[in-house]
């Protein structure tokens, strides 16, 4: 039998000091509050009283060490899976505010839909897809959590609900530490719930695009 239900979680607070987008860069890990967020999402899932078969993260930092309280509460390793990764962009290293005035990144505002700042939205759900579906058709029984991204959980959801990919990043409902859960029959994919547990309004979260 394959997995009973995924939750897409995504990492806890960046310590992000300059208030920069960080994309991919390196160097860019949970901070003190972010670790304790990680922390009331795993528990969150465990109070649940679901057993996990499967735990998934992106290769970078912040989303590995959001997979560490998974790994104390349910004793899984994680899988690193490229393709749930944080997309592309051009901002990265470069605070949002003030990158916006410069002329010269105009060019990467011109076609908010695709987006031609970064990674095309379709590119990222087709990778999501894939990564959701493999990772329930290869866990033998029990949940799948995939820690990820807020550009790729979202999207991931608006692929699931048949929504238009295209959005403004400000309006995403996909908060830091969110849990976004998934159920999967005969091929088709339903969001079945999605939760705060470490809602925390004081949170510094700038560095999604």
């Amino acid at each position: 039998m394959p997995a009973a239900r995924l939750h897409l979680v995504r990492h806890g607070e960046v310590f992000n000091p300059r208030h920069v987008l960080y994309g991919r860069l390196p160097g860019f890990g949970l901070s003190e509050a972010g670790r304790r967020m990680a922390q009331e999402a795993a528990a969150y899932v465990q109070a649940m009283n679901r057993p996990l078969g499967a735990l998934v993260c992106s290769p970078l930092q912040r989303t590995r060490e959001s997979s560490e309280p998974f790994t104390a509460l349910f004793g899984i390793t994680p899988v690193i899976d490229e393709r749930v990764i944080e997309p592309t962009n051009a901002f990265e290293g470069k605070r949002m505010r003030t990158a916006v005035l410069n002329p010269l990144n105009w060019r990467y505002l011109v076609r908010p839909s695709v987006p031609s700042w970064g990674e095309p939205f379709a590119s990222i759900a087709a990778r999501m897809r894939a990564a959701m579906d493999e990772a329930w058709d290869e866990t033998e029984s029990g949940d799948v959590v995939i820690v990820s991204h807020q550009a790729p959980i979202w999207i991931a959801h608006l692929a699931v609900a048949g929504e238009p990919l295209a959005h403004n990043p400000s309006t995403r409902r996909c908060a830091l530490s969110s849990v976004t859960s998934f159920e999967r029959s005969n091929g088709v994919w339903t969001e079945v719930g999605y939760a705060e547990p470490a809602v925390a309004s004081a949170a510094v979260d700038v560095g999604a695009v």
